[in-house]
């Protein structure tokens, strides 16, 4: 009976099991299998579940507050301007404090970080050579003889003089750096809905405490003419508009407290922290950019998603250089033993690719054509950017002439014509419904104003979001 060899699966190689018999293995084509066995399993890893855990993450997310101090150490290493102050929100979050808080909670900046963490380990182990690979070739005359027959082990090492591994390594560097910039690109994206939201949420609140203020002076109107209607001295009709007029503020001041309290959740969400945490918001409509600083040249030097796609179109090129050079043939060369009849041969291999059919061309065809598409995505982002940021800058300048006419001319017009009602109501004369309709008249105006100085602040906010962050805005992502 001749000797057997059964492969099994062991660990990512493949171990021969050899039995005894006329025909077995040497012992030196024995242990030159075991060597070759225990090889293959060299340096491997282990796994090790990670099961989720929904509840601890929830008591951490419920516990998290912008006082914490993974917040505030990253809040003292940036650059604060001299008008910010210090990071402190025990006295009320400011718009500059929560944009911070968001930086270090946001949930989707987690993930940007998590995804850079991908690119980052990519890199560190790009351009490593090929792991060596082993190999072993039983042969048999097919005859009877009982003699074993030959056993060649290999052990081939692939050596990259073509250059295709510092390519491989250029190209995952530049892919790791397109991916940290992507990351800063989602953080400015970040603060920017911080902002849009902070200035609904402001613009909510503020109406929401014009109409109480309102409603503070309609009630004891709403007594004062009841009475007067009870001795006679005011019609009915009169009086009921006052308390019509209340009604109606209640139901305003509902609406704008409901409004309210969804722009707090969706700010609270961006800044990631629970509907419970204990924060208190101030508002603010001042947001404002300085027309002469929205140029073309600010917004090609600042903006982020120009940034991101310009380190896209590196990326490009370094991929373009690595299918290039995976043209090149490497050298596969490596020791070689044979036992065959109780004798040891010893050399080595050589296999050389020649690339004369199929020389990578459909590849380096793919990255020309990527390289090309790179270039274009970057030419046509400026082109559709360079529009937007002219949008956004005219309609600044309409919304804030359209808040300057109404501070500057109809607010002073409806100050006075509610000091002349409330005059001619202390002089006894029948002003009440000249005063009613004036304290109408101020809260049309201020929720006028409001909505004018949202306008121009979402406007401003749409410029810096085109414009990028300047110098003291930028941070540094972290994969």
């Amino acid at each position: 009976m001749h000797g057997w060899c059964r492969p099994t699966g062991v660990g990512v190689g493949v171990v021969a099991v050899c039995g005894t018999g006329p025909g077995a293995l040497t012992g030196a084509a024995a242990r030159a299998v075991a060597i070759v066995a225990l090889s293959a399993v060299v340096g491997c890893q282990s796994y090790e579940p990670k099961p989720l855990d929904l509840a601890a993450h929830r008591e951490a997310w419920l516990r998290q507050t912008p006082g914490d101090e993974p917040v505030r150490e990253f809040a003292a290493g940036l650059r604060q301007g001299a008008s910010d102050g210090p990071f402190d929100p025990g006295d009320g979050l400011s718009l500059s404090e929560a944009e911070v808080v968001a930086l270090v909670l946001n949930p989707s900046l987690r993930l940007a970080r998590l995804e850079a963490g991908v690119s980052a380990a990519t890199a560190k182990y790009a351009g490593l050579w090929d792991d060596p690979q082993l190999a072993i070739d039983f042969l048999s005359s097919g005859g009877s003889s009982g003699e074993p027959f030959p056993v060649t082990p290999g052990l081939a090492f692939t050596i990259p003089v073509s250059g295709r591994l510092e390519a491989a390594k250029a190209e995952a560097d530049a892919a790791l750096a397109a991916t940290l910039t992507a990351v800063a690109e989602q953080e400015w994206a970040v603060r920017i809905a911080v902002r849009r939201a902070w200035c609904r949420w402001s613009a909510s609140t503020i109406r929401m405490e014009q109409i109480q203020a309102l409603l503070g002076m309609i009630d004891p109107l709403v007594a004062s003419t009841a009475a007067l209607t009870e001795v006679g001295e005011m019609v009915r009709t009169e009086s009921a508009l006052f308390a019509i007029e209340r009604a109606s503020q209640q139901v305003a001041l509902r609406r704008a407290t409901g409004e309210a309290g969804e722009r707090e959740q969706e700010l609270r969400t961006l800044l990631g922290l629970s509907p419970a945490a204990p924060i208190e918001l101030i508002p603010t409509l001042a947001i404002d950019v300085a027309e002469d600083a929205a140029t073309l040249d600010a917004m090609a030097a600042g903006n982020m998603e120009l940034a991101r796609l310009r380190d896209e179109y590196i990326v490009a090129e370094r991929a373009l250089a690595l299918e290039i050079r995976k043209q090149y043939p490497d050298v596969t060369i490596g020791p070689l033993l044979e036992f065959d009849r109780g004798d040891t041969l010893a050399g080595f291999s050589v296999a050389l690719p020649v690339p004369i059919l199929n020389a990578n061309q459909q590849g380096i065809a793919e990255a020309h054509a990527k390289r090309e598409l790179a270039r274009a995505a970057f030419e046509s982002s400026f082109t559709t950017l360079a529009g937007a940021l002219e949008v956004a800058m005219v309609r600044t300048r309409s919304e804030r002439a359209q808040r300057e006419v109404i501070e500057l001319e109809i607010a002073p017009l409806v100050d006075a014509q509610l000091a002349d009602a409330r005059a001619l109501l202390s002089l006894g004369e029948s002003g009440a419904l000249v005063l009613l309709e004036s304290l109408k008249r101020v809260a049309e105006t201020q929720l006028n104003l409001v909505e004018a100085r949202l306008g121009e602040s979402l406007a401003s906010v749409e410029s810096a979001s085109i414009l990028g962050p300047t110098e003291p805005d930028r941070t540094e992502p972290t994969p």
